[in-house]
């Protein structure tokens, strides 16, 4: 695995992980209902025991292996959005290996999801990737790749244009990977009992383990 972007562990204790809580979905289930600032204040302590705390646990127990997750702050930036309700309905964490690159994981109402890859790139970055998609060698590599993570359970997405790049031939036989302005793997977990519990852990690690390829692909090849 790649250490270079990779930053330095927690500089101070934290709880044990034991799994989200069955209250943490609840919290988001009512949240989308009632995005409010006087539900955050009235609910305020189930979202720092029941959310923050269990992602900041998991997190931080990956983290000599990965590297430091950034979790997200809860509140949505509403500044440009036609949707002014301020707060995101999940909790977030992403452990960045490189620009915008790197692991994912997430808790709200629809459960529990991990994921792996890059959420946008540079002009020159994505040129990048895309040469070296159109290689024989480095291209094959990556659909090998993404074939075997997709046979385990992971759903490839991202950003993708709706035609071919310009100055590509839509006849490539990768052309559906040269679309890709952004590139994700994600697994869901949804109400899996072992979410709640602290197995949840090591399923993380194992997750995050099984896509280091990707992420690693995607560190070699992407420049700029």
């Amino acid at each position: 695995m790649s250490r270079a972007c990779k930053p330095e562990p927690y500089p101070f204790r934290v709880p044990e992980f034991n799994g989200f809580p069955e209250a943490a979905l609840d919290f988001y289930d009512d949240l989308e209902m009632d995005n409010t600032k006087s539900f955050w204040e009235a609910h305020r302590q189930t979202y720092d025991t029941a959310v923050a705390t269990p992602m900041k646990a998991l997190t931080a127990a990956l983290a000599d292996e990965f590297g430091v997750a950034k979790v997200f702050r809860p509140y949505r930036d509403v500044r440009f959005a036609k949707d002014k309700t301020p707060y995101k309905t999940h909790q977030g964490a992403f452990v960045p290996m490189g620009p915008s690159t790197g692991y994912y994981v997430q808790i709200g109402a629809p459960g529990a999801r991990v994921g792996v890859g890059f959420y946008e790139a540079s002009g020159p970055r994505l040129a990048s990737i895309r040469e070296a998609i159109t290689d024989t060698t480095r291209g094959g590599q990556l659909e090998e790749i993404l074939a075997g993570l997709q046979a385990a359970g992971w759903e490839l997405g991202g950003d993708k244009l709706k035609t071919a790049p310009r100055g590509y031939d839509a006849d490539h036989p990768r052309i559906e990977l040269l679309r890709h302005k952004s590139m994700t793997l994600g697994k869901d977990y949804g109400f899996e009992p072992v979410i709640h519990t602290a197995d949840m852990l090591e399923r993380v690690r194992a997750d995050w383990r099984e896509a280091t390829p990707f992420v690693e692909w995607v560190l070699t090849y992407a420049k700029g």
